[in-house]
């Protein structure tokens, strides 16, 4: 999958990304905004075993945000099971010298409609860190609206705090001025 935006392109990881994605993943600030899945420091080891696990996977749900030819972020999206099989959550990360240039923006704008375009979807969701008020503004400018918070739900670097739930729903695609004439909406 290649989808070339303004600012950046999101498309398919490969392996010759590793060396990039530590450069990028391995930053303090960008794990204070992640679940602890993500590893702190990011090591080459963390990066080969991330692309062994994505790396030709099908359904291809996780993608990798590149400027200029290299790789400076990830975006991707779970889909969930069971009764809430028509539901996805969308994750992002961006190393910190490419924050707040609408890359992040873009991106989650793109995977959204990639999503809803590729999968039975109804919904498309994404937890925030109550901290992160810069990634729930790339939600609100994507079209996510609030939905609601879920206080002391996680713990983080020691901390126990809240948890801001945003989401989008098919029907706003159609009524979303985030999505309307963007290349990438189906």
């Amino acid at each position: 999958m290649k989808l070339e935006l303004k600012t950046c392109t999101v498309r398919s990881w490969e392996w010759r990304d590793r060396d990039a994605i530590v450069r990028h993943a391995n930053n303090r600030n960008v794990w204070m905004n992640l679940r602890d899945r993500f590893p702190h420091p990011y090591t080459d080891r963390d990066a080969r075993n991330w692309l062994e696990c994505i790396v030709g996977h099908e359904p291809e749900t996780n993608f990798a945000i590149a400027v200029a030819g290299e790789v400076v972020g990830g975006i991707g999206f779970i889909l969930q099971h069971d009764v809430a099989r028509r539901s996805a959550e969308i994750g992002y990360w961006l190393g910190e010298e490419f924050w707040g240039r609408g890359i992040a923006t873009e991106a989650v704008i793109a995977v959204t409609a990639h999503a809803f375009a590729n999968h039975d979807l109804c919904r498309v969701f994404a937890h925030v860190f109550d901290w992160n008020r810069a990634s729930a503004r790339v939600l609100e400018k994507a079209g996510y609206e609030f939905e609601g918070r879920m206080r002391k739900s996680v713990t983080k670097d020691g901390k126990t705090i809240d948890q801001l739930m945003y989401a989008i729903v098919r029907e706003c695609l159609f009524v979303g001025v985030a999505l309307r004439g963007h290349p990438s909406y189906p």
